[in-house]
C-alpha cells in the first residue's frame, strides 16, 4: 500500500524528519542543503524560504502576516546573518475580505520596520472560493553573514551550555487556545517577534556561539533532538530551569501536551561556550523579546544523539522528538 502525506509530515517532529530524509534530500542533494539549518549559508550570504497555513489567522499577539515576516527575519540571523531582503507570495481565495487583507499587509509592514528588513519583491494569486484557507503566504530571505560567526551543529561540544530566550510554549498554547475556545489571562499571548536585534547582539558579545535555531515546529523537543542527532553529543536539561509559563502548563494538562513539543514563534536556543553563557544571557535580558531567558542544559558525552532531562523529584527522563500530527496549522 503506497504512503501519503498526513498532517503529522507538517508537525515539525520525526514524521517531518522523515519526509525530508526519504523524499527530500535524495532528490535535491548539495552541501548547502544537507547542512539542515533554518536558512543556507551562500558565501556571505544566507537564504531562506517558508510557507505559513495558520489557522486563524488572525489571534492574540499576531496574525500570518506578522508570522510570516518575524519567521523569515528570525531563520536568517540564527545562520549568523544580518536579514536584508524579503519576498513574499500569497495565495488568496475568492471571497477574501479586503479589510482582512490589508491588517495582514500592515502588520508585515510593521514587522518588517522593526527588524530593518525590506519587501522587495512579491506575487499575488487567487484561486477559486474553497480552494484555500483565507490566505496563505510564503516568503524568501537573504541576508549578509556575519564575518567571524560560523553558526553549525559541527561546532557543538560536549560541556558547552544550551540557552533558551525566554518562555516555551506561548504561541502554540494561544493557538490552541482560540481553537478550543479556551480563555487564557491577556498576557497569555503568540510570542511572534523579531529576534535579529537581540541575536546580532548576542554574536557580538560571543562570536564563537556554536548553534542557534529557532523552535517553532515541533518546540525546542525537536530542536534539541536535531542538535544532538547533527552534533553526536548528548543533551541534559534541567526541568527546573526551564521556563514555561502555568497557564501554558495548564493547557498542556487540559489537553494532553507537552510543552517542550509546543511551537514558538519569538524563542531561540543557543548552543554555546561554558564560560561565555552569562554574559551572553545578560545581552539577552537587555532586550523586550529576551528578558525571561535562562540557561536551562549542557551538552554532554553520554547519551550521543539523544537528549534527557532531569526532572523536579530527581529523575532522568527521555526527551524523544515529537511524534505525530501534534498541533497542525501552527505557523
Amino acid at each position: 500500500m503506497s504512503k501519503k502525506i498526513t498532517m503529522a509530515h507538517g508537525a515539525g517532529g520525526k514524521f517531518s524528519a522523515d519526509l525530508i530524509k526519504e523524499i527530500i534530500l535524495p532528490a535535491f542533494d548539495n552541501e548547502f542543503l544537507n547542512e539542515l539549518h533554518d536558512g543556507a549559508k551562500l558565501g556571505n550570504l544566507a537564504m531562506t524560504t517558508d510557507s505559513y497555513v495558520v489557522r486563524p489567522l488572525f489571534f492574540r499577539g499576531g496574525n500570518i502576516g506578522k508570522l510570516s515576516i518575524c519567521g523569515t527575519v528570525n531563520d536568517l540571523a540564527v545562520t549568523g546573518a544580518i536579514p536584508k531582503y524579503i519576498s513574499v507570495g500569497a495565495i488568496i481565495e475568492e471571497g477574501f475580505e479586503f479589510d482582512d487583507l490589508k491588517k495582514i499587509v500592515n502588520a508585515m509592514s510593521a514587522a518588517a520596520n522593526e527588524a530593518g528588513v525590506k519587501i522587495v519583491t512579491g506575487d499575488t494569486k487567487v484561486v477559486g472560493k474553497g480552494q484555500a484557507d483565507g490566505i496563505f503566504i510564503n516568503t524568501a530571505g537573504i541576508g549578509e553573514l556575519i564575518s567571524g560567526v560560523d553558526i553549525s551543529a559541527k561546532n557543538v561540544r560536549a560541556g558547552m551550555k544550551i540557552l533558551v530566550s525566554g518562555t516555551v510554549g506561548d504561541h502554540a498554547a494561544t493557538i490552541l487556545s482560540e481553537r478550543h475556545g479556551l480563555e487564557l489571562p491577556e498576557n497569555i499571548k503568540s510570542d511572534c517577534a523579531p529576534l535579529n536585534k537581540m541575536i546580532f547582539e548576542m554574536l557580538k558579545v560571543e562570536p564563537k556561539i556554536a548553534m542557534l535555531r529557532d523552535a517553532t515546529r515541533g518546540g525546542i523537543a525537536a530542536v534539541l533532538n536535531e542538535i544532538a542527532t547533527a552534533a553526536n553529543v548528548g543533551i541534559i536539561l534541567e526541568e527546573n530551569k526551564i521556563p514555561i509559563r502555568e497557564e501554558v502548563r495548564g493547557v498542556c494538562d487540559i489537553l494532553g501536551f507537552d510543552a517542550l513539543e509546543l511551537a514558538n514563534e519569538g524563542k531561540i536556543i543557543a548552543v554555546v561556550p561554558a564560560e561565555s553563557a552569562e554574559k551572553i544571557l545578560a545581552a539577552m535580558k537587555n532586550f523586550e523579546y529576551g528578558q525571561n531567558a535562562a540557561e536551562i542544559g549542557e551538552a554532554t558525552e553520554k547519551f550521543q544523539g539523544k537528549v534527557g532531562i532531569k526532572t523536579n523529584i530527581g529523575g532522568l527522563r527521555i526527551v524523544d522528538m515529537p511524534v505525530g500530527e501534534l498541533v497542525p496549522r501552527i505557523c
